[in-house]
């Protein structure tokens, strides 16, 4: 998981950082396992421009990927470690005992050849799937599921990881990468070991270009706009714009937009870090 640094031959060059994908084995992606990714360019079914910053970026498909993990007691052989231009994580072929290939979020360590199991009784090793009631006290997980059978929907980036606290009645209690404690229930499955690629917060593009191939455009200031645009423009003079806040208005850096009443706060044992 190391990162490349390139000579400054050019600008574009002189702040580069990227991945060396020296952990990627397979060039390209299983067919059976991809679908076609159309592009909105941020319009609706009219046309009409509904999402600003969006458009252009190179052609992807979409990767189909096991969050279920649901071949419980079915050994599944690790055949590559590949690039998904969907998200930051790699993600790993699975070839399963039974013929079926399936794609996993792969874990940091995991090796071309492992063997990896999911279900009741399974080892809690690096890319084996548990349920919450049998996972070690303190172990590192990811692929958390909030939902009995729903499929992983929390800690899936690039190098993040929950950690197992303890367990209450029905319950697990997990600590979140934001620093949150709170709930799971038991019957839940998650994955252990902390997710791939844990270097990607340490990269640096180094041009504008590299960001329009991911389909973003450039992003305009509110402070660079006129009254008329946005909350924060207008004044005489280069003005700092005032309190920050959105384009409609909503105010942001520390303003509380969680509601109070929402129903999942029960399961929320301690607030995440300021």
């Amino acid at each position: 998981m190391a990162l490349k640094k390139y000579k400054p031959t050019t600008p574009g060059q002189r702040f580069k950082l990227i991945s060396a994908f020296d952990e990627i084995t397979a060039e390209s992606p299983e067919k059976g396992l991809l679908l076609s990714k159309r592009k909105s360019g941020g319009r609706n079914n009219e046309g009409k421009m509904t999402m600003r910053y969006i458009g252009g970026g190179h052609k992807q498909m979409f990767r189909v990927i096991d969050f279920k993990r649901d071949k419980e007691e079915i050994p599944g052989m690790v055949k590559s470690i590949e690039y998904d231009p969907n998200r930051t994580a790699r993600i790993a072929l699975i070839s399963y005992k039974d013929g079926e290939k399936r794609y996993i979020i792969a874990p940091h360590g995991l090796k071309v050849g492992q063997v990896v199991l999911s279900g009741k009784g399974v080892p809690p090793e690096i890319g084996n799937t548990l349920y919450m009631s049998e996972i070690p006290f303190g172990t590192i997980i990811h692929n958390v599921e909030l939902r009995p059978g729903q499929g992983a929907k929390l800690v899936r980036s690039a190098g993040s990881y929950a950690q197992l606290m303890s367990r209450d009645g029905k319950f697990a209690i997990i600590k979140m990468p934001s620093g949150e404690t709170r709930m799971i229930l038991q019957a839940c499955k998650a994955t252990i070991g902390m997710v791939s690629n844990i270097d990607h917060s340490l990269e640096s593009s180094g041009k504008a270009g590299r960001s329009r191939w991911l389909g973003r455009r450039p992003r305009t200031r509110g402070v660079a706009m006129n009254p008329v645009d946005h909350p924060m423009g207008g004044g005489e003079g280069r003005a700092s714009g005032g309190h920050p806040r959105s384009r409609k208005g909503m105010p942001a850096k520390g303003f509380k937009t969680r509601d109070r009443k929402k129903n999942s706060n029960k399961y929320i044992v301690e607030r995440r870090k300021k």
